[in-house]
């Protein structure tokens, strides 16, 4: 839902972006369009009546009839006034029939000059032409500068949206499409882990920047998973390395132990068997790790009593750690699983819990429809919400168990955690604010065909 949010909104800016773009750049335009388009269709107008006006003075100097001259145009709605020296009207279109000149303008013979005169509500544009001792008075009216004007304003205000509209639906499409590649790398980086490295992401056909970014991202995979490869195998073979001197070290414990030595000493091989076996533990964790990173861990199927696990675990930690008060509640229950994995899982728990428990431990199991539970807990400090998940990672321990003597190994969450994911289950931290819990959860063996592997 976040990728598709965050693929979404990248979308969407997109084409937000290209839509605004666009719209400025219109608006800039359309601006430019209307003056330009009244600054012609002024000048359409000025000819008009310097037509007008050129055929009156023709007519006054030719002596020519001027009636015909005087009727208005209905295309054009042009009028004239034909007025003497003294500024008396001598002739006119019958729409000025009894007005006074329509202006002041007075320019001499051969001459000619315009203006503006604004009548029966609407502006005209005047032209004056001196003719002989006559001045002819021309008159277009400029409504059809307004009506284009307007309808170019029209045009713009209508088609800008749309056209922003457009391309903000076409940037969308386009690069979402363009993203469609990229999603495809996301989705198959993010199934990649430790186990899946031969995997690499999908190279789109086309020959661009997404292409090159899948392929350098391919080769950077590459050199993981060769690096990956070596990194087992050094800790597979030096596993097996260790395991002749320390069996060796451990045999020589054995016999130190049986024989009649001073106090400091016998403590020293008393240390020597602890080191020795923790040492051992941490060779079989490796040797695990190694072998699940190699292969998926393979689970033997039989029936698997959880409860007898937990008294068994309960038994031992009670030996083990006789000043630990251990309580909880066990209820029958059985999985098909790998016993003697799940039991690995159960002690490398207790053992952690053991190891950061202030005088409590708690092992309780019980069943419901769907899946199996236990769950291990200890009154020592609570885990932070921060380090839940980063527990479970390798060789990671918490700054408070690194004071403490005999602590782990920082592998065995891990290793717990890949066996109950192996068997379908899960194994999770719950949320407390004093102590610490871990669940596992695992299918019944009614359902355990469907659960996740």
């Amino acid at each position: 839902m976040f990728s598709l949010r965050r693929r979404l909104g990248v979308r969407l800016r997109s084409a937000l972006a290209a839509a605004v773009v666009v719209a400025i750049a219109s608006l800039l335009a359309g601006v430019a369009l209307f003056v330009i388009a009244r600054i012609i269709l002024l000048d359409n107008v000025t000819a008009v009546a310097n037509d007008k006006a050129a055929q009156v003075a023709a007519a006054v100097t030719g002596g020519s009839d001027l009636a015909g001259l005087l009727r208005p145009s209905a295309r054009e709605r042009t009028v004239v006034q034909v007025i003497d020296a003294s500024g008396r009207v001598v002739a006119a279109s019958d729409a000025l029939a009894g007005q006074g000149p329509i202006s002041g303008l007075r320019p001499r013979p051969g001459q000619k000059a315009t203006g503006r005169w604004e009548g029966a509500g609407e502006p005209f544009r005047v032209v004056a032409v001196g003719a002989g001792d006559r001045i002819v008075l021309v008159a277009v009216s400029e409504d059809s500068v307004d009506d284009g004007t307007e309808a170019v304003l029209g045009a713009i205000l209508l088609g800008l949206p749309l056209l922003a509209l457009v391309v903000g639906i076409a940037t969308f499409w386009f690069v979402g499409r363009t993203l469609r590649p990229v999603e495809a790398m996301r989705k198959q980086a993010a199934s990649i882990t430790s186990r899946n490295l031969h995997e690499r992401l999908p190279v789109p056909p086309t020959d661009d920047e997404i292409a090159a970014l899948a392929s350098t991202m391919n080769t950077m995979l590459d050199r993981i998973e060769a690096s990956a490869a070596a990194q087992r195998r050094f800790v597979g073979d030096a596993s097996h390395e260790l395991r002749s001197p320390l069996a060796t070290v451990q045999a020589n414990a054995d016999l130190l132990e049986g024989a009649d030595l001073p106090a400091s000493a016998s403590r020293s091989v008393g240390r020597i068997r602890t080191e020795s076996a923790r040492m051992a533990r941490l060779v079989d964790d490796l040797l695990l790790l190694a072998r699940m990173d190699d292969n998926p861990l393979r689970v033997r199927r039989q029936d698997v009593d959880l409860d007898d696990l937990a008294y068994t675990e309960r038994e031992r930690l009670a030996e083990l750690h006789p000043g630990l008060t251990v309580r909880g509640t066990v209820e029958p229950v059985r999985v098909s699983g790998d016993a003697d994995a799940l039991l690995r899982v159960v002690r490398n728990l207790v053992d952690n819990a053991a190891r950061h428990a202030a005088s409590e431990v708690s092992i309780t199991v019980g069943g419901r429809e769907a899946y199996a539970e236990i769950v291990i807990a200890n009154d020592g400090p609570p885990i932070r919400s921060a380090d839940r998940e980063r527990i479970f990672d390798r060789f990671v321990r918490l700054d408070d168990s690194r004071s403490r003597t005999g602590g782990g190994t920082g592998l065995g969450l891990s290793i717990a955690r890949d066996i109950v994911v192996a068997h379908g289950g899960t194994l999770t931290v719950d949320d407390r604010d004093e102590g610490a819990a871990m669940r596992i959860r695992l299918p019944r063996p009614a359902v355990f065909s469907s659960a996740p592997r």
